[in-house]
């Protein structure tokens, strides 16, 4: 009989040989994955919020720390064919899947949400910050309740402060006059100085002015110059009567539609951006004040020669009775007993001044 010998060295390469073959295909590299491509609704054009910080973060910052899987197309709402009393009705919708509302604008509907910028509620930065900060957790579980809106981030502008054509010395001095104004808390403040105001959206407020609509206006420092509000009111008040906040967020169905990874580097990246806004803002109000009159100081805007009108004593007075005999008390017949109870738990220990029904 006859011995046939078989090669056995080839039957033990095969396990190799397969392990090296399935381990060259793993080390292909994987087809590159669709970038999540997102539309978002900023805040107001041209001013420095949106130049400076918004814009650039979404359209590069954000595609660049996220390696490209993020791409986001972004435009500043009063550009973008939307009411801005519209915005937070449309985020629910899911028609805005990324939006930006000013608080004073969709207070008209929800009185509520403006308690923070009230006028004569943060006469400077340290205020304000304390007031927001004390005040978030009650917006978040407003926007998530009423609009299913997860909120992302509260943005402010600089101080808004008044602007006339013509001399004035402080808040006395307005009874008689017309005056841009945003909001309905702004007007009912400056009805109770005996002056006329007239909410006019932010991008017409220069032609208003140029063509007599009002002789004074209410913006923030920085916003103002921007616009060439400065060229036209050579006069304005140091007091700051709001801030201008904004809360960013997203429509829940398409920020839980996101993956996880997605939420937590926009979470964190935004909250950065936020902090960045809020640093500029504190340094923006003075260098708007600044770039009106013209100082040598001015680094971001264009020198105008307007006259700084000092806060007095009798004004700081003029600010408390304003707040505590109108703009509360307006606020809280809107508003009705929930906010109460939100003003005085949240805001009274902040503020010092405690809101009641009448």
């Amino acid at each position: 009989m006859r011995l046939v010998l078989r090669p056995i060295l080839p039957l033990l390469l095969l396990p190799i040989l397969a392990a090296l073959g399935a381990a060259s295909v793993a080390a292909q590299p994987a087809a590159p994955a669709e970038p999540l491509r997102l539309k978002v609704v900023g805040g107001l054009a041209d001013v420095s919020q949106y130049v400076r910080y918004e814009e650039p973060f979404w359209r590069q910052h954000l595609a660049e720390v996220s390696g490209g899987r993020i791409q986001a197309e972004i435009a500043p709402f009063d550009r973008s064919g939307i009411r801005a009393q519209e915005m937070l009705a449309l985020m629910r919708l899911g028609v805005v899947p990324f939006g930006t509302a000013l608080l004073a604008v969709v207070s008209n509907e929800e009185p509520e949400f403006n308690a923070v910028d009230l006028p004569a509620v943060n006469p400077d930065m340290a205020t304000l910050r304390r007031a927001v900060a004390a005040y978030r957790p009650h917006l978040e579980e407003l926007l998530a309740e009423r609009y299913d809106v997860e909120l992302l981030a509260i943005y402010t502008y600089p101080a808004q402060v008044i602007f006339c054509r013509d001399r004035f010395s402080g808040l006395s001095d307005l009874t008689g006059r017309r005056i841009r104004t945003s909001s309905v808390g702004q007007s009912e403040m400056f009805a109770a100085l005996g002056a006329t105001p007239i909410v006019i959206p932010f991008g017409e407020t220069l032609a208003a002015v140029r063509s007599g609509v009002v002789e004074c206006a209410v913006t923030g420092t920085l916003s103002a110059n921007a616009i060439g509000l400065h060229e036209v009111t050579p006069f304005m008040h140091s007091m700051a009567i709001t801030w201008g906040l904004s809360v960013f967020g997203a429509n829940r169905a398409a920020w839980s539609s996101l993956p996880e990874w997605a939420r937590t580097l926009i979470r964190q990246e935004v909250g950065k951006l936020e902090r960045q806004i809020w640093d500029a803002v504190e340094s923006e109000t003075v260098d708007g004040f600044a770039c009106n009159a013209g100082l040598a100081s001015c680094t971001s805007g264009r020198r105008g020669q307007a006259a700084v009108i000092p806060v007095s004593g009798s004004d700081q007075e003029r600010r408390i009775r304003l707040l505590t005999d109108t703009v509360l008390p307006g606020w809280v017949r809107r508003c009705g007993e929930p906010c109460v109870e939100a003003w005085n738990t949240r805001l009274a220990p902040v503020i010092g001044v405690t809101a009641r029904l009448d």
